[in-house]
């Protein structure tokens, strides 16, 4: 029986082979958007653990920025500024099956600005 799956899970895998085919030297931004919240954090694969994450859900976000692209920024340049504290400079984007646009490239041009590399 074959399986069919969702135009989501089809982008989700093609983005993941792309990441696994570079390698495992850089550790991932991985990124979840839901319908009021974006999530964003930085794992370290071969260690198998967090190094830093950010959401809309953080007590200093939550209700005091605007627009959700405004929000999505704010805590790219948070993620940023915590990975910079951890040492991480370069990452590779693993945008999950959003396409990217709205806040997702909200959220991965304000990491940029706040100095990470992918």
């Amino acid at each position: 029986m074959a399986k069919i799956l969702s135009a989501f899970a089809k982008r989700r895998q093609r983005v993941r082979t792309a990441l696994r085919a570079k390698g495992g030297q850089r550790p991932r931004l991985s990124i979840h958007r839901s319908g009021q919240h974006i999530y964003a954090q930085i794992i370290d694969d071969t260690q198998g653990h967090t190094v830093a994450a950010a959401s809309t859900l953080d007590k200093d976000v939550r209700g005091k920025v605007g627009t959700t692209c405004e929000a999505a920024a704010e805590v790219g340049k948070r993620v940023a500024a915590k990975a910079q504290a951890a040492g991480v400079t370069k990452v590779v984007f693993d945008r999950g099956g959003f396409l990217f646009h709205g806040r997702v490239k909200a959220l991965a041009d304000a990491a940029r600005e706040g100095g990470l590399e992918f």
